[in-house]
């Protein structure tokens, strides 16, 4: 089938029209250049980032026109160089676009590039013929690949051994495959179109439905015997619109098999292409593998996608457990620097005489206690790589001064040492922190500010994406059982409800404490709203409490638990190594300085 009568046979596109919109696949903010600014500094920008036209704006950033490198060139010929961008100098006749037009519509236009204005006629990003392909591409791709779904599933319907029935959201028989049929005794004409309880006996596939939470290898038992069965959710566009129910007659099924062969293809079809040298699959960390269908945490994932095809500089923002450090390892192995190490650099964990020398490292003798033979620093370390700077608010402001300058000259030089060495790394930074607002405190660099603010990705707080929370409560909970070799548990509609409708100020990593915890102290298979509430109202011993103590919240207790198991580690290592701190820090896998660090956090004398 050519890709025209796939077009033409997809009577229904509301589902993939989205992935066609302008602003899915642009470059945002990209670099410009203000109308009175020299021809001096728009050919010193174009030369750096290798551009051949230059966006022209003014001071409220309103789209004027482009400046081509071949206008700057005749003016640097002509000794001009200090002739400020005006309004004779740019093109004038261009072709702009806005975010919500369909790149279908702008794929005969003329221009290699095009500008992407809003409303108001302001400058949010630039839209490139190889953008526009690439768009296409994902485009025709979906189509056959929806055809080719279509097809597999009918295959499996007619050929399966197994049982397999399919409802939609009101729990009604669409499917019901002969298998089923032969089973239960029930036509496949007289299950279609009835309630899938007057069907199936003792079946919870209607719960999946509005659960949303996949099921696999349960009992249930049907005409008086116990079988195997699996239940999945159907999900589209972000929403449950149906289950599939597969009935296992022995062992782990052919059908089931072929079914994790197209979700597994299905969920590597995004990173095909993608260049991985000397890594195993295993240690990659993808955007595939960042749950979630809500449509914030897919326009999270596309822009990351975006970011990481590129090698400017990447700031991403979001509350503290919300999954910053996975984005970033994404972006690592989705970029150009793939084949490059990555190296992460906690700036909350250094202390601020040793930030110098850990970044940039050391010569031979250069202080005190210096290595024979000096160290590399992490820039040197992460060389043709990424290097992720986490808690980048946390950077002391002479060593943002440092940092600034070894971002715009990409080199740097050891402490102690005569002799620079060149950068090439592609630089990644986290905040749980308003830049901004520390920007105007004078806390932070404004200038290394906009130097980190070029691609802002900003991850969304777990309570902005309750869609997600079923999913990841599913995903964990199995990942969890799995972990203890306890038994899998579900829990009751109730108390999902409860738990998606929690506020979880800790975001996911508070969500998989609490499912540890569940999971842990509660011994039936199955989690009601009651033991939720148990669990969050469990007060200590009264004879260690304080009077008029509030209730710990669960997050609160699983902190305390934390921090007595690290000091009780602490204290056994500094015992084992006879009291030597320095192979106490050893013993623990950390920095010395980290571990006077919690000696004093921890109050241990």
């Amino acid at each position: 089938m050519s890709i025209n009568d796939l077009v033409e046979t997809n009577n229904d596109l509301s589902d993939v029209e989205p992935i066609l919109y302008v602003k899915n696949w642009m470059t945002p903010e990209p670099l410009c250049i203000k109308s009175e600014q020299s021809i001096q500094e728009a050919g010193e920008w174009m030369i750096s980032h290798k551009l051949n036209t230059l966006p022209i704006v003014d001071d409220d950033h309103h789209f004027l026109g482009t400046i081509r490198l071949r206008q700057v060139l005749s003016y640097f010929l002509h000794n001009s160089r200090d002739v400020k961008v005006g309004r004779d100098l740019f093109k004038r006749n261009f072709a702009v676009v806005h975010p919500e037009d369909s790149i279908l519509e702008v794929i005969s236009l003329p221009y290699n590039e095009l500008p992407v204005l809003d409303s108001e006629g302001k400058l949010i990003g630039l839209l490139s013929k190889g953008d526009i392909t690439d768009g296409f591409s994902k485009y025709i791709s979906m189509l056959k690949q929806k055809q080719h779904t279509a097809e597999a599933l009918n295959t499996v319907l007619e050929s399966a051994y197994e049982g397999i029935a399919v409802v939609d959201e009101n729990g009604t028989i669409q499917e019901f495959n002969e298998a089923y049929s032969r089973f239960t005794g029930i036509e496949k004409e007289n299950a279609i179109g009835r309630h899938v309880t007057e069907v199936i006996d003792n079946t919870e596939l209607h719960m999946t439905v509005k659960t949303g939470l996949a099921e696999r290898g349960v009992l249930q038992t049907i005409q008086g015997h116990e079988m195997v069965v699996h239940r999945i959710p159907i999900v589209k566009n972000g929403a449950v619109i149906g289950a599939i129910g597969m009935l296992i007659f022995e062992g782990i099924s052919e059908i089931y098999k072929i079914y994790e062969r197209l979700k597994d293809t299905d969920a590597e079809e995004p990173e095909r292409g993608t260049k991985q040298v000397g890594k195993k699959k295993e240690n990659h960390i993808t955007l595939d593998q960042i749950i979630g269908v809500s449509e914030e945490i897919k326009a999270t994932k596309r822009l990351a996608r975006r970011a990481a095809r590129t090698a400017a500089t990447v700031l991403i923002t979001g509350e503290s457990g919300t999954g910053k450090e996975m984005f970033a390892k994404s972006i690592h192995h989705l970029s150009p620097f793939a084949t490059g190490p990555m190296i992460s650099v906690n700036c909350a964990a250094i202390p601020e005489h040793l930030f110098e020398s850990e970044l940039f490292g050391y010569e031979e003798g250069a202080f005190s206690g210096a290595k024979k033979g000096g160290k590399p620093g992490k820039f040197e370390l992460a060389n043709n790589g990424t290097i992720f700077l986490d808690e980048i608010a946390e950077l002391p402001l002479s060593m943002q001064t440092k940092l600034l300058r070894v971002l715009q000259e990409k080199e740097a030089e050891r402490v102690g040492g005569v002799k620079k060495y060149q950068t090439n790394v592609r630089v990644i930074a986290a905040t749980n922190q308003h830049l901004k607002e520390l920007v105007e405190k004078g806390t932070f660099r404004e200038d290394l500010f906009y130097r980190l603010n070029i691609i802002r990705l900003h991850v969304p707080a777990l309570r902005e994406r309750k869609q997600d929370i079923p999913i990841l409560l599913s995903y964990y909970v199995k990942e969890i059982c799995e972990k203890y070799r306890v038994q899998t548990k579900r829990f009751t509609h109730e108390a999902l409800s409860t738990l998606t409708h929690s506020e979880w100020k800790g975001n996911i990593r508070e969500l998989v404490n609490t499912i540890e915890r569940v999971v842990t102290l509660i011994d039936e298979p199955v989690i009601g709203k009651d033991h939720l509430n148990g669990l969050f109202s469990v007060k200590e011993d009264r004879e260690n409490q304080i009077p008029d103590e509030k209730p710990h919240s669960l997050l609160d207790e699983a902190k305390r638990v934390g921090k007595d198991r690290e000091k009780e580690t602490i204290v056994q290592a500094i015992k084992d190594a006879g009291g030597n701190k320095t192979k106490a820090a050893e013993r623990l896998g950390i920095h010395r300085t980290t571990l006077y660090q919690k000696l004093k956090s921890l109050d241990i004398s």
